[in-house]
Protein backbone atom coordinates (compact mmCIF):
# COMPACT_ATOMS: atom_id res chain seq x y z
CA UNK A 1 0.00 0.00 0.00
CA UNK A 2 1.07 3.42 -0.52
CA UNK A 3 1.75 5.70 1.87
CA UNK A 4 -1.10 8.24 2.10
CA UNK A 5 -0.59 11.80 1.43
CA UNK A 6 -0.82 13.73 4.90
CA UNK A 7 -4.10 16.36 5.34
CA UNK A 8 -5.07 18.56 7.92
CA UNK A 9 -8.38 18.84 9.30
CA UNK A 10 -9.97 20.69 12.78
CA UNK A 11 -9.85 18.40 16.02
CA UNK A 12 -13.28 19.71 17.92
CA UNK A 13 -11.93 18.39 21.01
CA UNK A 14 -8.72 19.94 20.91
CA UNK A 15 -9.80 22.80 18.86
CA UNK A 16 -6.38 22.91 16.64
CA UNK A 17 -5.75 21.48 13.37
CA UNK A 18 -4.17 18.17 13.49
CA UNK A 19 -2.66 15.87 10.58
CA UNK A 20 -5.42 13.06 9.69
CA UNK A 21 -4.56 9.92 11.48
CA UNK A 22 -7.51 6.51 11.10
CA UNK A 23 -7.77 4.77 13.52
CA UNK A 24 -7.24 1.74 11.32
CA UNK A 25 -4.10 2.25 9.24
CA UNK A 26 -5.79 2.65 4.89
CA UNK A 27 -9.19 2.62 6.52
CA UNK A 28 -11.81 5.12 7.19
CA UNK A 29 -15.19 4.75 8.89
CA UNK A 30 -17.78 7.93 8.50
CA UNK A 31 -21.40 8.12 9.72
CA UNK A 32 -22.80 11.25 8.73
CA UNK A 33 -27.01 11.69 10.46
CA UNK A 34 -29.11 12.42 7.47
CA UNK A 35 -31.90 15.36 6.84
CA UNK A 36 -34.97 14.59 8.60
CA UNK A 37 -38.06 16.10 6.38
CA UNK A 38 -39.70 18.32 8.34
CA UNK A 39 -40.82 21.33 6.01
CA UNK A 40 -39.39 22.57 2.54
CA UNK A 41 -35.97 21.43 1.65
CA UNK A 42 -33.21 24.31 2.05
CA UNK A 43 -29.69 24.91 1.27
CA UNK A 44 -28.78 23.27 4.72
CA UNK A 45 -29.68 20.19 3.66
CA UNK A 46 -27.61 20.09 -0.15
CA UNK A 47 -24.68 21.78 2.11
CA UNK A 48 -24.67 18.41 4.43
CA UNK A 49 -25.03 16.02 0.76
CA UNK A 50 -22.14 18.06 -0.67
CA UNK A 51 -19.64 18.44 2.00
CA UNK A 52 -19.91 14.94 3.03
CA UNK A 53 -19.49 13.50 -0.27
CA UNK A 54 -16.82 15.41 -1.74
CA UNK A 55 -14.67 14.42 1.70
CA UNK A 56 -15.44 10.85 1.07
CA UNK A 57 -14.16 11.35 -2.38
CA UNK A 58 -11.16 13.04 -1.07
CA UNK A 59 -10.35 9.89 1.02
CA UNK A 60 -10.73 7.73 -1.86
CA UNK A 61 -8.69 9.61 -4.16
CA UNK A 62 -6.15 9.35 -1.89
CA UNK A 63 -5.88 5.86 -1.36
CA UNK A 64 -7.91 5.30 1.73
CA UNK A 65 -10.84 2.50 2.13
CA UNK A 66 -13.79 4.31 3.07
CA UNK A 67 -17.10 2.75 4.27
CA UNK A 68 -19.48 5.44 4.67
CA UNK A 69 -23.02 5.35 6.34
CA UNK A 70 -25.64 8.37 6.03
CA UNK A 71 -28.92 7.85 7.87
CA UNK A 72 -31.96 9.50 6.20
CA UNK A 73 -34.69 10.34 9.17
CA UNK A 74 -38.11 9.38 6.81
CA UNK A 75 -40.59 11.11 8.71
CA UNK A 76 -40.60 13.75 11.62
CA UNK A 77 -43.13 14.55 14.48
CA UNK A 78 -43.54 18.02 12.86
CA UNK A 79 -44.60 15.88 10.05
CA UNK A 80 -47.24 14.24 11.36
CA UNK A 81 -48.75 17.29 13.15
CA UNK A 82 -48.74 19.09 9.52
CA UNK A 83 -50.87 15.94 8.49
CA UNK A 84 -53.18 15.83 10.87
CA UNK A 85 -53.93 19.21 10.95
CA UNK A 86 -56.16 19.17 7.43
CA UNK A 87 -53.20 19.43 5.17
CA UNK A 88 -53.03 16.91 2.71
CA UNK A 89 -50.12 17.82 0.84
CA UNK A 90 -46.41 17.99 2.21
CA UNK A 91 -45.19 20.85 1.83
Amino acid sequence: MAKKKEFLINNTLTRKKEVFKPKVPGKVGLYVCGITAYDYSHIGHARAAVSFDVLVRYLQYLGYEVTFVRNFTDIDDKVRILISSGHSKFP
